[in-house]
């Protein structure tokens, strides 16, 4: 599988509108123990991405460049800024490519793993959305591609059932530890409605509940 500029492009607007139909829900999720304005974040974020690859620009770094850029106007929170940051990092890994292919996606991923655990100070294991794309990076590398459609989206949704019964440990929820048992990390289920969206398949957080 190879993903040129126009079809990456068409994977991120997608994500881009099941943020818009998501904003709600993460809403509510985030104001169980943070602000309350996740989803009220990534809908700005989508809506000024949805804006930046109109039209769709020239390669594949440029594209991830033009999401990156638009994340960091729309937001000053945490969030948005790591999401900038993850897509800058994407943008980085593909310099000179024309095309995206499936095979270059789990270093892309580790990149991204490495970049964010440096910018935000969280690691795989404290409840955050780096447990979700760790899930998915471990998924890749240890299937064939042609079971990636499946095993991505089931390996996230599986993150969030395993983490769910464990504390956050770093950021604001940190300070509410007890009472986030039990509860989703909403970073997480942004990103699994992200995967799932890129892929163009139907949500799995219902089963994964």
């Amino acid at each position: 599988m190879k993903l040129d500029a126009r079809q990456l492009s068409a994977a991120l607007l997608r994500c881009c509108e099941k943020i818009h139909h998501s904003a709600a829900e993460l809403n509510a999720l985030d104001g169980q123990l943070g602000d309350g304005d996740l989803g009220a974040t990534l809908e700005k974020c989508a809506r000024l991405t949805q804006q930046a690859l109109t039209p769709v620009p020239s390669d594949i770094a440029a594209v991830f460049q033009a999401a990156s850029m638009a994340c960091v106007r729309a937001s000053g929170s945490s969030f948005g800024t790591l999401l900038g940051v993850a897509l800058l990092t994407a943008a980085k890994q593909s310099a000179g490519k024309q095309t995206l292919d499936a095979q270059a996606i789990p270093a892309l991923l580790q990149a991204v793993l490495t970049a964010l655990m440096a910018r935000g100070g969280a690691a795989p294991g404290d409840k955050t959305v780096l447990d979700a794309i760790e899930a998915l990076h471990q998924a890749l590398v240890s299937q064939p591609e042609e079971n990636w459609r499946q095993a991505a989206p089931e390996a996230v949704a599986q993150a969030l059932a395993t983490f769910r019964q464990r504390p956050n440990k770093i950021g604001r929820a940190r300070m509410f530890a007890e009472r986030s048992v039990g509860l989703d990390d909403p970073g997480m289920v942004a990103f699994a409605h992200l995967v799932d969206a890129a892929l163009g398949k139907a949500s799995q957080l219902q089963e994964a509940r």
